[in-house]
């Protein structure tokens, strides 16, 4: 069972994440929000990442479709010109902002679970997402993040559970924190 409040944690630290990992720097306001109608969620393809340990597996979906919109997001994010990028170029930038994303959600659960494990980004077609279901998790959450009012994205959560999980987290700090990878 996952409780309200690790509910609640969940939320926020995907929030807080995606706020920060798909966001060029010159981009304001981005927004995030949670959804219940995943009939918006439109994009054709997503990218899965997960966060696992041995109470729980965290996957997350980043939704996307190589559009002129988002091209030019991410070339901005990767600080070239969207005409020199070729599709598996915007597949790495996107890639690359899911890794940082999935390394800032990694961290903060790193605070409250030890051995905590991340995967590379996957590449999936859209139609996948229809059998969540199957995965008989314990919370599915939806969200739509809105940048700088010209492009909309659409990301999941999805927890499935194998131990009760309880856990809180501080909504009041603000970090200025963008996800990167630790080196030991």
């Amino acid at each position: 069972m996952i409780s309200q409040h690790a509910k609640d944690a969940f939320d926020y630290l995907v929030s807080t994440a995606l706020k920060g990992a798909l966001c060029a720097p010159s981009e304001s306001p981005c927004e995030v929000e949670i959804i219940t109608d995943t009939k918006a969620i439109t994009e054709k393809k997503v990218f899965l990442l997960t966060v696992s340990s041995y109470l729980f597996r965290v996957m997350t979906l980043m939704y996307f479709t190589l559009d002129r919109q988002t091209k030019q997001h991410f070339a901005a994010i990767s600080k070239t010109e969207p005409e020199s990028m070729s599709d598996d170029d915007f597949l790495d930038v996107i890639g690359e902002c899911g890794n940082i994303f999935c390394g800032t959600l990694n961290r903060e659960l790193a605070k409250h679970f030890p051995h905590l494990g991340m995967s590379t980004p996957n590449v999936l077609d859209r139609d996948c997402v229809d059998h969540l279901s199957e995965l008989k998790a314990g919370y599915v959450q939806h969200f739509k993040i809105k940048v700088n009012d010209a492009l909309t994205m659409h990301a999941s959560l999805c927890v499935c559970d194998f131990a009760d999980i309880d856990f809180t987290v501080d909504m009041t700090q603000v970090e200025e924190s963008n996800g990167e990878l630790e080196l030991f």
